[in-house]
């Protein structure tokens, strides 16, 4: 008994047995005057029944002198023979005296945290006026009873328990972070408690002591900024409008808002000018939203509809202001703003029932109000707050930042595609040399369109070029680029350069462009091009690459395969020749020009791409068309980083029956004989309507080789689509026109070659060159 300040014995009829010299001490009652009376004569007030379960609690006497004294005191049971309870012991601990002990009490009391004291069975002993607010009840009511029965039956609840058992038994302090709602708050708080062992003189374990600072500010603040970096990382990771405003809608749903939608102005969308935000009501389109529920049915306005939203309404109110708008239950705006949207959508009112608090936040970027975010609390039950406001404002910057972005690429993209698909053929006229057939897919990649490019020339003698090309680079730098060098090709093709003299020609010119200033993007990165000039009468395919991947030959028998081409030097390197490669094909063949994008991609072997490009031109298709996307479907990379650009050529031959052709002696005396051969063929093709002009043209261009020309002469008449006739001689002199003089006796027949006929030009050839002239053939 020397352990404890005071001790009492009482036996099973509730007399008192015992009384210590502490007990005295305490109540000034001698043990005479207390021993065999009834224990209740000395309560001043009645035991509450919870610290009758607990044995243990606080309690008041009466004091022989002092009117009353409370104690803090625990009951043991003392046991007979057969183990049945015969009495009880009753403890208390000796109150500190003295200014130390008022002041620790006091110190318990006031402390702003939240304190409270518990046996080793877990039953309450103490608390201070925090723990009595947290738990909403006066002390009274929870001393003596278990902590589990005072709490909802809840993960967190056992968690608590279970750590201040642990501290009972171990006695080890426990320090734990927690967040949980309790009894008298209305939402769950970040909770820093910290559990010890309060031990008797013995050092035993008596009590289990805690303390719960309430760390939801700080906790709110790590949160908000966890948000923060989680927008950093969340949104934006695509240069798409609607998917940016969608990404901002999932991140606000559920942690910050049970409702949340992005409404932008039409122009964000599409338009090219930037109207600055008008005065009273003002029309956005929906572009996201969401919520706690599948399909959103809180949602008034439907994706992709255009709501006009009043001067009053927190949306509005928010782009006029440029700030975030807070607005709650039981302000007349508030009210007025969830009728109008009960009234536009009826059917979601069940699901708005409870909307307590809204935020309204603009989007701007750059000086820019592009729209406005919304949030809207209904089973949160905390209202959003001037903290709530700062942090909707820093996300919706951030997001406005990569809604403009992605704004601004796809105007740019759209730009840049406009740009080059104006610079691409639209409908290739039709060739007699070629059937065609194109396809060009513009990457989807950020980084933008890309440069390549296609083309189909007619030449002289119903020759066709066909180009492809790609400059490397993206955006409108690169287009612009690509219709130069388009520009280019189409010029030097029109003086029919051979293809290697071509790309040495157009590889000068980007040289020249990059060493002016005007290219540097293409003396950068460079630039690939692959021309070939096909002739339907000798079916002869010439071609030569700068730096582009070799084409591909589907025969009519089948078989594919990739042609052996040199891929010579890219474009803009310079000093590095240009090797040509000549192939017959047979009528009927499928030539394949195609830029990088369709067989090059990361980890993918271009040898094995090369073979899945020859087996798709090699299966069955019922047209050009179907087998361009049977190539595409089939070698296209799932998700190309590049632009695609794919050119098909089915060649056709010129036969026998639509040629002719006569070797010309170097005699002036041959220009009759060789016109009447011309007459004649006329007539065969059933063509007299033509004789007279050709009769001229032939005398002009074969009299002007004899004269001016080198042997050997030659005479060759194409009948097609039209009358083509082409003079060759082994001079390598082009001519040229000139203005006779009104006394001059020569001079006048290329000019009346070219009054009379559709147009007529000059090539050079391996030979020498050869000059032509083109008439339309009569109607039927």
């Amino acid at each position: 008994m020397e352990q404890v300040a005071a001790a009492a014995t009482i036996d099973a009829r509730g007399r008192v047995t015992g009384w210590s010299e502490g007990a005295r001490m305490l109540t000034g009652y001698l043990a005479e005057e207390v021993v065999g009376r009834p224990a209740a004569d000395l309560l001043a007030e009645d035991v509450p029944t919870a610290v009758l379960v607990a044995r243990a609690g606080r309690i008041v006497l009466r004091h022989r002198a002092e009117g009353t004294v409370t104690l803090t005191v625990s009951a043991c049971p003392l046991l007979g023979p057969d183990g049945s309870e015969e009495g009880y012991v009753i403890t208390t601990e000796r109150p500190r005296e003295g200014p130390e002990a008022t002041l620790a009490a006091r110190a318990f009391e006031q402390a702003s945290m939240s304190m409270s004291v518990f046996d080793t069975q877990q039953r309450y002993l103490r608390l201070n006026e925090a723990a009595c607010r947290v738990m909403g009840v006066p002390e009274e009511v929870l001393l003596g009873r278990p902590f589990l029965e005072t709490v909802e039956d809840a993960v967190h609840s056992r968690g608590f328990h279970n750590n201040l058992r642990q501290v009972a038994q171990t006695g080890r302090p426990v320090q734990y972070e927690s967040f949980t709602g309790a009894p008298a708050l209305n939402r769950e708080h970040a909770w820093s408690i910290e559990m010890w062992p309060v031990r008797n003189d013995d050092g035993e374990v008596s009590a289990v002591a805690l303390a719960a600072l309430d760390s939801s500010p700080q906790y709110w603040a790590r949160q908000r900024l966890a948000l923060l970096n989680e927008a950093a990382a969340s949104i934006g990771t695509t240069l798409d409008v609607v998917r940016t405003a969608e990404e901002l809608v999932e991140l606000l749903v559920p942690r910050y808002a049970d409702f949340a939608s992005v409404d932008l102005l039409d122009w964000v969308l599409g338009a090219d000018e930037l109207p600055t935000v008008a005065d009273g009501d003002i029309v956005l389109r929906r572009v996201a939203h969401g919520s706690g529920h599948e399909g959103t049915p809180e949602a008034a306005v439907r994706l992709g509809e255009a709501d006009v939203y009043p001067a009053f309404s927190p949306p509005a109110r928010s782009l006029h202001t440029g700030r975030a708008v807070l607005s709650q239950a039981g302000e007349p705006d508030f009210v007025r703003w969830v009728a109008e949207r009960n009234a536009r959508a009826p059917a979601g009112r069940p699901y708005r029932k409870g909307v307590h608090s809204m935020l309204a936040v603009p989007l701007r970027a750059r000086g820019t109000t592009l729209g406005v975010a919304v949030g809207v609390r209904i089973r949160d039950a905390e209202d959003y707050g001037p903290d709530d406001a700062v942090l909707a404002e820093e996300l919706a910057s951030r997001a406005a930042v990569c809604i403009d972005n992605a704004r601004r690429f796809a105007r740019e993209r759209n730009t840049a595609l406009a740009l080059q698909r104006s610079l691409l053929p639209r409908g290739l006229p039709g060739q007699v040399a070629v059937e065609v057939a194109h396809r060009y897919l513009p990457s989807g990649s950020p980084a933008g369109i890309g440069g390549d490019w296609f083309d189909v020339i007619p030449l002289s003698g119903n020759r066709v070029g066909l180009v492809v090309g790609d400059v490397v680079g993206h955006g409108i730098p690169s287009s612009a680029t690509m219709g130069r060098l388009c520009t280019a090709v189409r010029t030097l093709a029109d003086v029919d350069l051979p293809p290697d003299e071509l790309l040495t020609h157009l590889d000068d010119l980007v040289i020249h462009l990059a060493s002016d200033g005007f290219d540097d993007e293409v003396a950068e990165l460079g630039a690939t091009c692959l021309y070939s000039v096909y002739d339907p009468v000798s079916r002869r395919l010439t071609m030569a690459a700068a730096g582009h991947p070799p084409p591909a030959v589907l025969l009519p028998d089948g078989t594919a395969r990739l042609v052996p081409l040199s891929a010579g030097p890219p474009l803009g390197v310079g000093g590095l020749p240009f090797e040509a490669v000549e192939l017959e094909l047979p009528e009927g063949a499928v030539v394949a020009l195609y830029t990088d994008g369709l067989i090059e991609e990361r980890d993918r072997d271009l040898d094995h791409a090369g073979a899945e490009l020859c087996r798709a031109l090699a299966t069955p298709a019922d047209s050009l068309d179907a087998l361009c996307d049977t190539v595409l479907k089939a070698v296209m990379p799932e998700e190309p980083s590049d632009d695609v650009a794919l050119l098909l050529a089915r060649t056709r031959a010129l036969g026998a029956d639509r040629v002719a052709t006569w070797d010309v002696t170097p005699d002036p005396a041959q220009v009759a004989p060789t016109r009447q051969a011309a007459t004649e063929q006329l007539a065969a093709w059933g063509l007299e309507e033509t004789a007279f002009v050709t009769e001229l043209v032939v005398s002009e261009l074969v009299t002007n080789a004899i004269r001016y020309g080198e042997p050997p002469i030659q005479l060759r008449l194409i009948r097609d689509h039209s009358l083509i006739c082409e003079v060759s001689d082994g001079s390598s002199t082009s001519p040229h026109l000139r203005r006779a003089h009104a006394y001059d006796e020569g001079g006048r027949g290329l000019l009346l070659v070219a009054q009379l006929t559709q147009r007529w030009g000059s090539r050079q050839t391996g030979r020498g060159k050869t000059i032509w002239a083109e008439q339309p053939l009569p109607p039927g």
